[in-house]
């Protein structure tokens, strides 16, 4: 009787239940973890779907297996190990698969670095021979376990995230929608190729040692992908994107709270059906089912 009065009830009242979730300084420390993951998933992810480096940021978040296994290997920290995976997988990229080159042979480069990655994983497991307990941290993190130091780190990668991508934004902008005009017009589209792979590679070494690999993989597709569904102007997609990362972010830390599964699954399969939403709202819009917000905002002018 004692345990059932102690667990968490989720009410109708949702203020009472929003203070009862900021009582506890975990859960605090959780909500702000994932509020400056979601912010840099929502940026770095919008360019990357612009960019449709989306496999890359797979390849780059498959580095953990390689990187876990390298350092159990070599007796240090498994973060060394998949940060210099990140990096050295963001450089093997560019290389591999320039902007230049045609989407099919970007992906079969991008491809060749992930399998070269993933066989390097397998023989640093059969040399150690032991249990990667760092690769299950790696993978799905422990988002409600934040302390106040690790909370410090990720805020301060943020802020050099979010200056170095402020600094790229215009030429990086221009060489993402239309690389030949731009290259033509001397924009180092390579150099900004890799700048943006090794900004890629920093958010998912520096996040995933938080909230885990699977996680900001999701908030790094997910909502970029659904803001452009919904609309193709590019301020507007980018606020969508952010917007709906800190929403699924703090919805799925909220939900889990109060559930005895894990936030990483809540904030997965919210993201998912967000996006499953988005498209069907522009599927619907496609078909004239559903009019575009500038069309209703035309037609609230006309009655008005």
């Amino acid at each position: 009787m004692q345990a059932e009065a102690a667990s968490p009830q989720l009410g109708w009242n949702l203020v009472h239940d929003v203070r009862e979730v900021l009582e506890y300084h975990f859960m605090v420390n959780a909500l702000l973890a994932g509020t400056v993951v979601a912010l840099i998933a929502g940026l770095v992810g919008w360019v990357m779907v612009v960019r449709r480096q989306v496999f890359a940021g797979h390849t780059l978040a498959m580095m953990a297996f390689p990187g876990a296994s390298s350092a159990a290997l070599l007796g240090v920290p498994g973060a060394c190990g998949y940060a210099v995976w990140c990096g050295a997988g963001a450089g093997a990229i560019s290389l591999s698969s320039p902007a230049t080159r045609s989407r099919a042979e970007q992906s079969a480069g991008t491809g060749a670095v992930q399998t070269l990655a993933l066989a390097a994983g397998f023989l640093f497991v059969s040399l150690y021979g032991g249990v990667l307990a760092d690769l299950e941290s790696v993978l799905f993190g422990n988002v409600l376990g934040v302390s106040d130091s690790q909370l410090l780190v990720l805020s301060l990668v943020a802020a050099a995230l979010l200056l170095a991508l402020a600094v790229l934004a215009r030429p990086l902008l221009f060489a993402s929608l239309d690389p030949e005009v731009a290259a033509a017009r001397g924009v180092p589209v390579r150099g900004l190729s890799l700048a943006f792979l090794a900004l890629l590679a920093v958010t998912v070494a520096a996040t995933s040692q938080i909230t885990g690999v699977l996680l900001v993989f999701s908030l790094l597709v997910a909502p970029p992908a659904a803001a452009q569904a919904l609309t193709a102007r590019p301020a507007l997609s980018l606020a969508l994107s952010v917007a709906l990362a800190l929403l699924i972010t703090w919805v799925g830390l909220g939900v889990s709270y109060f559930s005895i599964y894990p936030a990483g699954f809540f904030i997965s399969t919210f993201a998912f059906a967000v996006y499953l939403l988005a498209r069907l709202v522009a599927l619907l819009r496609a078909r004239g089912l559903v009019p575009r917000p500038h069309r209703l905002l035309a037609r609230g002018a006309e009655a008005s």
